[in-house]
This record gives structure tokens, C-alpha cells and sequence, in this order.
């Protein structure tokens, strides 16, 4: 990062520095470090936050420095912060500084666009159209987190065949490791451990350990958050139950996907997961899989009284391809991959807003 760019760091106390600096680490942020006002002062214009102990808080306040994003700091619980500024006390804001410093560091830009599936039935094709769009967001130059929520489900990773480590001699990331996770966590940092393709990553459940559960709302939250920032699309596999974990996915889903196989009892059983569905979501779409005869995607959608987003025909191949281990709809012309660039194409791209 650009050394005029970084969150500063203004404080003359040496226990206080060695907190805010333990603080930046935790936050995977590097920083500036100002000791004395003047070296304040001449860092402040550029840098995104300036965190000012309260041992210089009088003498930079006096100063007039230019207007800019600060808080106070210190580890004094008597300590006061002159109108306007706001007071963090260690250790009691610990988490809430870690925040903002990780913030400051990261370009301001509008979180990726989300699109979450859901089988209206078990073995209803969520899994391979959650992978048809991330494998769509690649093609399209996106960098893609493909996070899978169902921690009963195959794994996505197992389509895309790299249900393994990342790398010789590094360990894979999976849910497992991040249970405990309710603050902020940097995708760049995430992603080095998780495998995938070139610009896909793929965060699943380790084959090699048991679910003990649904996945935790606080590591749901953490991780969705990190993913929207650090990448340009976020495609969320998810289970057919509602625990808080999967609404926290449906409430900041830009496009939730209701996949339907095209026959009586896989309707039935969707009916029961679109009324939720419909409280959680902004926007959801059906998805209709091999409809022939009568049963037409047309009346399913009608039957259910959702939009339909996509008639994917039947594709006898795509059984001997899943069979051979090859990828699904890793061709651009599948009806599969066609209607996942569709969908992609119709997303909004993340940008810089400052």
C-alpha cells in the first residue's frame, strides 16, 4: 500500500502504539506512525483514518488539522475527546477500531453482486447451477467467491475437481475454521487457503471433518461481508432449511434462484421453501430443469406464481460428464453455461466509489 495512503497512526505513548499496532495487525493493514504532532500534521491530508492517542489529542486539535476522518484513543477510561471526536477506549473497543482501520485501508467501491441458489428439492441441481455462475462470473473476467452453505451437500468443489489442498504444503481453509469468526476478516488473506480455479474460490465444508451443525450466523455474516468486498462476485450455495445463517445469505442477495426439476413431487416440495423464500429475498427467480410434455416450465412457474428465470432443457450428457469427473458447464454453449452467462451479464460490476 502506499505509504500516503495508509490509516496513520499518531501517539507519543509507547504502550498505546504497541496496543494500536498489535490492533493494525489484526486488522492486515500496514499503517503510518506519527510521534509528535508536526509528523501528524504532515501526514494527516492523505491518510484515510488517522487514529490520534489522547497524549496528542489536545496539541493536534489546537493545531487545526485538516478536515478528515480521526477518532481518539486511549486506554484511559477518564479520558474526554473534544466535540466532534470520537473516543475509543482500549481494550473495551478493541474490535470496533480493527474495523474501521481494515475499512479505511480497503478502496471504498459497492459490495459485488450476490446470487444465491436453492434446490426446491434435495438433489434438485442447486450445487451444479451454483457452479455454472461462478464458472459464468470467471469467464467474464469476475474474481468469484463460490461459498457453500449446505454443510450436508456434496461440496461444489467437487464439481470443479479440486477437492484438495491449494497447494503442496498448505493447508486448505475450510467453514470449519472459521466457526468461531464473528469480526471482520480480509478476503485476500481468506482466499490464499481455499482452492478453486484462477478466479474462482471456493469456500466448502473439509471432507476430511464432520458438520456438527449449521453454519454459524456470525461467521455467515463475516465471511459474505469479506467476499462482497474482496471480489467481484458472489455466488452462496444454500441449504433448503432457514437457520440464521442462510437468511443473513437471502436478506443481501441481490437474485436468489429457485432450482425445480420438472416434475409433480419436486413442485410440491418447492412450494414449502418459496413462501420463505419470498419473506427473505428481494428477488427471486425460478429455475425449471428438464420440463417435457405437459409439465412445461411455464406451468411450474405459473403453478408456483414466480418469475420464471430459465427453462434448462435436459441434457443427456451432462450425467456421463458428472460420471467421467469432467466439469459442469464449463462449455460456453451447454444450455447450463448459457444461462449462467446470462445471468452474470445482467449483474451489476463493483466499482470504486471514491
Amino acid at each position: 500500500m502506499d505509504v500516503q495512503h495508509r490509516p496513520l497512526l499518531a501517539t507519543a505513548d509507547p504502550l498505546l502504539l504497541d496496543d494500536l499496532l498489535r490492533l493494525a495487525t489484526a486488522a492486515s493493514t500496514e499503517v503510518t506512525v506519527a510521534r509528535t504532532p508536526d509528523r501528524a500534521l504532515s501526514l494527516w491530508p492523505r491518510a484515510p483514518l488517522a487514529v490520534v492517542g489522547a497524549d496528542l489529542h489536545a496539541a493536534l486539535r489546537d493545531a487545526d488539522p485538516p478536515a478528515g476522518r480521526h477518532v481518539v484513543v486511549s486506554r484511559d477510561p477518564r479520558a474526554t475527546a473534544a466535540e466532534g471526536s470520537r473516543l475509543l477506549l482500549l481494550p473495551r473497543d478493541e474490535s470496533v477500531l480493527v474495523d474501521l482501520i481494515a475499512r479505511a485501508a480497503t478502496p471504498a467501491r459497492a459490495p459485488a453482486p450476490t446470487v444465491s441458489v436453492v434446490g426446491g428439492r434435495g438433489g434438485a441441481g442447486a450445487s451444479m447451477v451454483a457452479v455454472a455462475l461462478a464458472l459464468a462470473g470467471g469467464r467474464t473476467g469476475r474474481s468469484t467467491a463460490l461459498l457453500d452453505a449446505d454443510p450436508l451437500g456434496c461440496g461444489p468443489d467437487l464439481y470443479l475437481g479440486c477437492d484438495h489442498d491449494p497447494s503442496p504444503g498448505r493447508r486448505r481453509t475450510g467453514w470449519e475454521d472459521l466457526l468461531n469468526r464473528s469480526g471482520r476478516v480480509r478476503w485476500r488473506d481468506l482466499s490464499a487457503g481455499l482452492p478453486g480455479t484462477p478466479r474462482v474460490s471456493v469456500l466448502t465444508w473439509t471432507h476430511e471433518r464432520e458438520p456438527t451443525g449449521p453454519l454459524p450466523v456470525g461467521a455467515a455474516r463475516a465471511v459474505l461481508s469479506s467476499a462482497r468486498e474482496g471480489t467481484d462476485l458472489v455466488v452462496a450455495d444454500l441449504p433448503r432449511s432457514f437457520d440464521p445463517a442462510t437468511t443473513v445469505f437471502l436478506n443481501r442477495s441481490d437474485l436468489v434462484l429457485l432450482v425445480v426439476p420438472a416434475d409433480v413431487p419436486s413442485v410440491v416440495a418447492a412450494t414449502r421453501v418459496l413462501s420463505r423464500l419470498r419473506d427473505e429475498a428481494r428477488a427471486v427467480r425460478l429455475v425449471v430443469r428438464g420440463a417435457r410434455g405437459e409439465l412445461s416450465a411455464d406451468v411450474v412457474a405459473h403453478t408456483l406464481r414466480v418469475d420464471l428465470g430459465a427453462d434448462l432443457p435436459p441434457e443427456p450428457g451432462l450425467a456421463r460428464s458428472l460420471a467421467a469427473g469432467d466439469v459442469p458447464a464449463r462449455h460456453p454453449r451447454s444450455p447450463l453455461a448459457r444461462f449462467a452467462d446470462r445471468v452474470v451479464s445482467g449483474l451489476p460490476s463493483s466499482e470504486k466509489v471514491r
